[in-house]
């Protein structure tokens, strides 16, 4: 079988246990080879910059990935700079010798309600394959509702992809935490522990660094799986 890979990209501000499940549920729903955690430089979906330097972002997403040897980090979008645009990344990774059916791109059913949104939508979709993951509080149902133009790009596992010429959609039936970075910032505020949010290791860097300490940090939620 030709490698796969999974792509989930975020701003990862911070990663958390959610990212680690979607990432999981894809994997195993599409046998995936590996799976890149791609953290963001700039999100243009999101209405203010990130709260941790992107050296932190990147440090804690490879923390949370240690000891999983299917999942690695990249630093495409970070080096890139500018605006994160998915479009140029999965370019990017066409560049580097990785066919459009041997890409799937992981993101929310959230984020994929506003794929139309997205920079150079509808193209992008011809890319890679999308896995689009259930989330807490957003079906694949109301994803699908929200993209009716779409339908006819619809599958599910485990016949999704690779057997014909297109990419398609794949939706993902899966359970997810039910965490975000903001919820995570607003803990950190508060004082309360995170340790049933984010692993340990990030748990640790973050206190270490002492990070997402002020008020500012309870704002500028973002699709961070994924809105770019």
């Amino acid at each position: 079988m030709s490698r796969r890979l999974g792509v989930l990209g975020g701003t990862f501000d911070p990663v958390h246990f959610g990212h680690l499940d979607a990432a999981e549920a894809a994997r195993r729903a599409l046998d995936l080879t590996e799976v890149l955690f791609v953290p963001a430089h700039d999100p243009p979906h999101r209405p203010a910059d990130p709260h941790a330097a992107s050296a932190h972002r990147f440090a804690m997403a490879a923390l949370a990935i240690n000891g999983c040897p299917a999942y690695r980090v990249s630093d495409l979008e970070l080096t890139r700079g500018g605006n994160s645009y998915t479009a140029d990344t999965l370019r990017s990774l066409h560049a580097g010798g990785w066919d459009a059916l041997q890409i799937f791109f992981i993101l929310g059913a959230d984020a994929f309600a506003e794929i139309a949104t997205w920079h150079e939508f509808p193209a992008v979709l011809d890319f890679a394959h999308f896995a689009v993951v259930a989330r807490p509080g957003a079906t694949l149902e109301q994803a699908a509702a929200r993209t009716p133009a779409l339908r006819g790009r619809m599958r599910q596992p485990p016949n999704a992809a690779g057997s014909g010429p297109d990419t398609g959609i794949i939706l993902i039936e899966a359970v997810t935490r039910d965490v975000s970075s903001t919820s995570i910032r607003a803990h950190l505020y508060a004082g309360q522990s995170i340790d049933h949010l984010v692993p340990s290791s990030v748990a640790r860097h973050i206190a270490a660094h002492h990070l997402y300490r002020t008020g500012r940090e309870l704002h500028g939620e973002h699709k961070d799986i994924r809105g770019t």
